[in-house]
């Protein structure tokens, strides 16, 4: 059976309450690396992808946003990192830690 294909998934959010904001970065922690303070990005398949964002909007009030990008391969070759302290791009294919 073959796998879900899993695509670069960019979660952004502008929220205004410290509390709601706590839940939606907490949210995306599980499943997402955090690349800047309201910014996720994580290699997920379709379906993981709208629960992530399902359960992220279901916290924003009426003043608070959210944004989620599909990055292809394409885009991906195309992306670029700079800074010191950036989080490196993700990887194109997915890794086993044994």
């Amino acid at each position: 059976m073959a796998r879900p294909l899993k695509t670069i998934r960019v979660y952004t959010y502008d929220v205004s309450r410290d509390s709601v904001r706590r839940r939606v970065s907490d949210i995306f922690e599980d499943h997402a690396v955090r690349v800047q303070k309201s910014v996720f990005e994580a290699r997920l398949d379709e379906r993981m992808a709208q629960i992530l964002f399902d359960r992220a909007a279901a916290e924003l009030g009426p003043e608070d946003s959210l944004r989620m990008y599909a990055v292809t391969d394409a885009g991906l070759s195309r992306s670029r990192v700079a800074g010191p302290s950036a989080a490196p791009l993700p990887e194109a294919q997915e890794f086993w830690l044994l």
